[in-house]
């Protein structure tokens, strides 16, 4: 049943002399939004004039200077809507909204009802055109359509003409533009056209929707550089793309189609849209952005951008949504860890002209993400990774021979959990296993005395009443406590480093030793004297060897 051969490949145009792939789009398009009215008609419950009022108004915000608002003549909210824009003037001045109708006279004069008192506002009258829907849900020949496309234009001029005190656009979709001969399209395109006569002023925007995504994003830019070229009065018209995601290219088939020589890109937030949905305006405008091109849209605040869409829709905005998602900069692998943590380091370092830093096409912060959300922590997470969250998150700087170690116990306490392990039980683990030591180990006080370059020392191990006094000797004061120690230490790893500044400044030592010629034990110690912190590491790493015996029975 699943049988490829009722199906046949999308017929590729004609045009050995495409530009259209060497182009660089180097600004942005200008933008309509369409979540009041396509993104809208795909929700199974349909927003209220409430939720429909805090969209337009984060679009506003965004920065969206056209924004359809809905099909008034077929919705009563939708009319109700923009009644309440335009009676309670929450329509910016530089903002134009946009309406939707088919060609018919009673719905055109509604529309116009719908829109009295606009400053400006953009009338979209559309029919569908392709082959499939002549043919078979119309039944008419090329010339009846047209018929209906050019009455409809003529409608609409005439209800404007009687609204003067409004700065009207005009818009024609050939609807379903991708499955209609190009030529027909240009056909009916120019008859449109010349009802309304750009040339004498009147602004007029030609939208050509993919109404059904059919075809390689190349086969759709060969189609938009065919008509862009052919179209009359070419000029003084703006071409508008709208394509949907059936494909899953409706991104790219509108970066093509703008490559292509369009002007203007319909599409909704996240991609809400009828089917797979529209173009996701989000997507598009931070892919130019990646690129350096101001997409001259705000979004810098992301979480107020998937509250309000979530809020509206009541649909989710998915986790690995391109460039919004909440997962989308965040690294679990540890090898990606590592690689972000080094070149993070090496941004700090170095002076960059632009940003690179690996895995992280943009930088998290100009979307309002925080770096906490880059790197989080699971069985699949590496030494790199927790070696981040620790220095990120605590100002925990510990030497390279020290991550495996920690990583370890925390890989264990993920893969034992099977879930993430967030930063503050990382820091709990890290506590636990190198820095806490029992009572009795603690270093109390310490006494040297040098002679020829011998140390001799005295030492007082314990806090809580209970103490232990041991003597020992050595070419320094950590081999003095190996010695007074009794049992065999050596130092396989140690590293000393200033952790704070100024006359408090607090050093931090860590040790990697084996105990009795046996396992390897770690210890982390900090004080403000520095061979006070070397001692409490010591002793912190053999603590954890006789972790069920007294200091007693080791000194």
């Amino acid at each position: 049943m699943f049988n490829h051969r009722k199906y046949q490949p999308f017929p590729a145009i004609r045009l050995t002399d495409r530009t259209w792939p060497d182009q660089v789009i180097s600004t942005a398009p200008d933008w309509c939004s369409v979540d009041l009215r396509d993104g809208n008609q795909a929700l199974v419950n349909p927003m209220s004039v409430e939720q429909k009022t805090r969209l337009f108004l984060l679009l506003v915000k965004l920065g969206f200077k056209e924004i359809e608002v809905g099909f008034p003549a077929a919705s009563t909210p939708d009319f109700e809507f923009i009644r309440k824009l335009i009676d309670e003037d929450m329509i910016p001045g530089d903002v134009t909204v946009q309406v939707l109708t088919q060609a018919r006279e009673s719905l055109i004069a509604r529309t116009f009802e719908a829109l009295s008192g606009a400053k400006k506002a953009i009338v979209h009258v559309y029919n569908s055109t392709s082959t499939v829907q002549r043919e078979q849900v119309f039944g008419m020949d090329c010339s009846g359509i047209t018929s209906i496309a050019v009455q409809g234009a003529r409608w609409i001029r005439e209800h404007a003409a009687r609204h003067p005190e409004t700065d009207w656009t005009f818009q024609y979709s050939p609807e379903s533009f991708t499955g209609t001969e190009l030529e027909y399209a240009k056909e009916v395109c120019d008859a449109v056209i010349n009802i309304w006569q750009p040339e004498q002023g009147q602004k007029v925007v030609i939208n050509l929707p993919a109404t059904v995504e059919m075809s390689t994003p190349n086969i759709f830019a060969d189609q938009i550089e065919w008509f862009c070229r052919h179209l009359n009065q070419r000029e003084h018209i703006r071409i508008s793309l709208h394509t949907h995601n059936d494909r899953g290219c409706a991104v790219a088939a509108a970066e093509l189609g703008l490559m292509a020589g369009a002007d203007r890109v319909e599409g909704t937030l996240v991609g809400n849209g009828e089917r797979t949905g529209n173009t996701d305006l989000i997507t598009m405008a931070m892919n130019l952005y990646s690129q350096g091109v101001d997409p001259q849209l705000d979004l810098s605040d992301v979480a107020e951008i998937i509250k309000t869409v979530e809020y509206c829709t009541e649909l989710p905005v998915p986790a690995r949504h391109p460039w919004i998602g909440e997962l989308v900069y965040t690294a679990f692998s540890g090898s990606h860890q590592d690689a972000i943590r080094k070149s993070m380091h090496y941004h700090q370092e170095h002076s960059q002209p632009h940003w690179n830093v690996a895995y992280l096409p943009v930088d998290p912060h100009d979307l309002g993400r925080e770096y906490e959300e880059v790197v989080r922590i699971n069985s699949q997470s590496g030494k790199g990774g927790v070696a981040l969250v620790l220095e990120r998150d605590f100002g925990i700087v510990l030497p390279k021979w020290f991550h495996p170690e920690v990583a370890q116990v925390v890989q264990q306490a993920a893969e034992e959990s099977g879930f993430e392990v967030r930063p503050k039980t990382i820091h709990d683990l890290y506590q636990r296993h190198f820095v806490h030591v029992p009572t009795d180990w603690q270093l109390n006080d310490y006494e040297l005395h040098t002679h020829d370059h011998h140390v001799t020392a005295r030492f007082t191990v314990g806090n809580g009443g209970v103490t232990t006094v041991m003597s020992g000797s050595g070419s320094g004061v950590i081999e003095a406590l190996c010695d007074a120690l009794e049992c065999q230490v050596d130092i396989e790893q140690f590293d000393l480093h200033a952790i704070t500044g100024g006359t408090n400044a607090q050093a931090q030592a860590c040790i990697a030793a084996r105990i009795d010629n046996g396992e390897i034990y770690y210890g982390i110690a900090s004080d403000e004297d520095s061979s006070a912190a070397a001692l409490q590491a010591i002793l912190t790493a053999v603590s954890h060897c006789y972790s069920h015996q007294s200091l007693e029975g080791v000194a």
